[in-house]
């Protein structure tokens, strides 16, 4: 199993950098950062010092979108990195939440989402692809490499992710649900005539590793309020009880009202009073070294190939130094 850290882009982003670095030196082998211009600093700047001052971490977004960037750009930003640095590169890409939201505009449809899929791809390996109607190619590419990994939650994002993506990131690291959304992705891409063995599958969610589990809970409590975002378009979309989605995913939003994304990804979020503890302890990762590994090895034993790591607490470095002395050991690449 390969393990990733997930940040968010606050400033300084020397801070970003260096806790990126003491993951690889803690044999992490993945660094993702969140991809939203208005509440954090632009993570494509910072690649270029993580992956500048890192000789192995492959670095991304968690997750990008098709809207906030055209999809050229995209694509050139990666190539260049990787033509800098070596093919490091993963593009995560999903709908778009915060990004989107907090710019006043809805998320993605699907139906572009995974056209943007297949043309960054192409466009970041050197192939020509179509753009608003326009044969393009970026020129300069050459030996380019970028897998594409799609976020999904409900049953048509993650048919989509089967069809299109080269991996699949799932944002909880509840057994249950993971069991369930691997099976409908490698579904998908068995039906459409691909390897389901060949998608790469990421499960991302807190860790918090220490004994206080009633203060691992309060720093981790956000998680489930933003999760509860994209359950909340998915009982929009096809309903509470329509069996479309588990209702171990919905049922736990029925008190929810509003969001805040002043505060999306922060311990303080004072939106997610809605979240039960049950819902935490499933969703993330607390307790000691050992409760992680026996989790992990169950989501392992479900075809994870990666646990990226959220750090968004008060424990950031002793939760990296945790995984690497007591968890990554356990259970990472030989």
């Amino acid at each position: 199993m390969d393990f990733g850290l997930v940040l968010q882009t606050d400033p300084p982003a020397s801070e970003v950098v260096g806790l990126m670095r003491r993951a690889e030196r803690n044999g992490f082998r993945y660094g993702w950062t969140f991809d939203s211009a208005v509440l954090w600093q632009e993570p494509f700047v910072i690649y270029s010092r993580i992956l500048e001052h890192t000789t192995k971490l492959h670095i991304g977004p968690m997750v990008t979108n098709p809207g906030t960037r055209t999809w050229e750009v995209t694509a050139s930003t990666f190539a260049t990195l990787n033509d800098m640095y070596g093919n490091r590169t993963v593009c995560g890409i999903g709908r778009g939440d915060s990004a989107m939201r907090v710019a006043g505009r809805r998320p993605n449809t699907l139906a572009r989402l995974g056209e943007a899929i297949g043309v960054i791809r192409d466009l970041a390996e050197g192939r020509e692809a179509v753009v608003d109607g326009n044969p393009i190619r970026i020129p300069w590419v050459k030996n380019g490499k970028l897998p594409v990994w799609m976020a999904a939650y409900g049953p048509k994002a993650l048919a989509l992710a089967g069809q299109k993506a080269d991996g699949f990131i799932l944002q909880l690291a509840d057994p249950f649900l993971t069991e369930w959304m691997v099976k409908a992705v490698r579904q998908a891409a068995t039906d459409a005539g691909r390897d389901p063995d060949a998608l790469t599958i990421c499960v991302a969610a807190p860790a918090y590793v220490g004994d206080d589990l009633a203060h691992a809970r309060e720093q981790c409590r956000w998680f489930g309020g933003m999760v509860g975002n994209h359950v909340a378009d998915l009982v929009e979309k096809y309903g509470e009880h329509s069996g479309m989605v588990p209702e171990e995913l919905t049922a736990y939003i029925k008190d929810r009202h509003g969001y805040d994304y002043s505060h999306h990804g922060r311990a303080d979020n004072p939106s997610t009073d809605f979240v039960p503890d049950e819902i935490v302890d499933r969703f993330c990762l607390l307790g000691p070294a050992e409760a992680h590994v026996e989790k992990l090895r169950r989501l392992r034993d479900m075809g994870v190939d990666q646990f990226a790591v959220y750090a968004m607490h008060d424990a950031k470095e002793a939760t990296i130094d945790a995984y690497g002395s007591d968890v990554i050991p356990a259970l990472g690449p030989a």
